[in-house]
């Protein structure tokens, strides 16, 4: 029980941290925004003064790469405990459903970490192909 009511905790401070920090942005259809997709690409090739900042753009991606990872690290470390927990204290009911419970937690890690390997990989490519 106490487990339940940690997790619930994390999960409300996080949704809470998720939710302060949302930009609304609003767009009124489809056509709006390809268009100003194409009007942002037409001056950028119109406009040679109007560059991105790369660093900028690269200390954004780097800094939303850094948070998801360490979220993503935490949650896994901290269900990785509760389950280590309730698995030594548990019954042998307990310990067969915490066991069913490893295979999903398992496959979550790996999708979550393997798509962090692949952002870093397509980041490092574009960064290589860039200069």
């Amino acid at each position: 029980m106490k487990a339940k009511s940690l997790i619930i905790i994390i999960l409300i401070i996080v949704i809470n941290i998720v939710l302060f920090n949302i930009n609304i942005v609003q767009a009124a259809g489809m056509s709006d925004v390809i268009s100003g997709g194409d009007n942002f690409i037409s001056a950028g090739s119109n406009d040679k003064t109007a560059n991105l900042d790369q660093k900028k753009l690269k200390n954004a991606s780097d800094m939303i790469y850094n948070i998801l990872l360490i979220s993503a690290i935490c949650v896994a470390s901290i269900y990785t405990v509760i389950l280590g927990i309730k698995f030594m204290i548990g019954s042998v009911e307990e310990k067969a459903q915490i066991k069913d419970a490893l295979v999903p937690f398992i496959i979550g890690c790996i999708v979550a970490f393997g798509a962090f390997g692949i952002w870093k990989i397509f980041i490092t490519i574009g960064n290589s192909l860039h200069a």
